[in-house]
């Protein structure tokens, strides 16, 4: 990626935001209720700014229930919404966490998938589905205990942003680390 910077400056700025959100992650820790909504936005806001998306474009989710459900942790307006069983066959997040391998979906309003959580209002309107999609498992040493998801919405796949790339893969694989530490912070029982 060419940019102002010279061909490295993309990257460089990509690994800073990934820098800054370990360090966001570390602040929330020494807070009393890390969870509280302007922190998740803080943080929501964080993971967007390094895949230019939006903030609504972004869902962390914790195993809980024993690891029977996975639940929304952002954004914080899924949270009460519901939880997806572990035993679902068309959920991606409940797949990226069975096949513990991430994913990206540059057709991803092509494909089979769940759709009750895509028709919550999220301050966007209610005909821009996600078109692209990248998942990613969240681990902590060997096991998994989540999952992170950028989308990009529209109403067309051209409407919503390019498509995600490897490297745009690579930098969400690179971010799960602190994700991790802010599932614990979470408690997610």
């Amino acid at each position: 990626m060419m940019g102002a910077g010279g061909p490295d400056w993309g990257i460089e700025m990509s690994e800073q935001l990934a820098t800054d959100l370990g360090h966001l992650v570390e602040e929330l820790a020494k807070e009393a209720r890390p969870t509280e909504p302007a922190n998740l936005a803080r943080l929501g806001e964080q993971v967007a700014s390094l895949f230019k998306a939006k903030p609504d474009e972004v869902a962390v989710l914790a195993l809980t229930g024993q690891d029977k459900f996975l639940k929304f942790i952002i954004p914080e307006k899924l949270q009460a919404i519901g939880t997806l069983p572990m035993t679902s066959t068309s959920a991606l997040a409940v797949r990226t966490v069975r096949e513990k391998r991430p994913e990206l979906f540059n057709n991803f309003a092509g494909t089979r998938h769940a759709t009750v959580f895509e028709g919550v209002p999220l301050g966007r309107r209610h005909d821009e589905p996600i078109q692209k999609l990248m998942s990613a498992p969240i681990f902590v040493e060997d096991k998994v205990i989540g999952v992170v998801q950028i989308s990009r919405k529209g109403r067309t796949s051209a409407e919503a942003g390019p498509d995600f790339t490897q490297q745009d893969l690579r930098l969400l694989v690179s971010i799960t680390g602190a994700l991790a530490a802010f599932i614990k912070l979470c408690k997610v029982s």
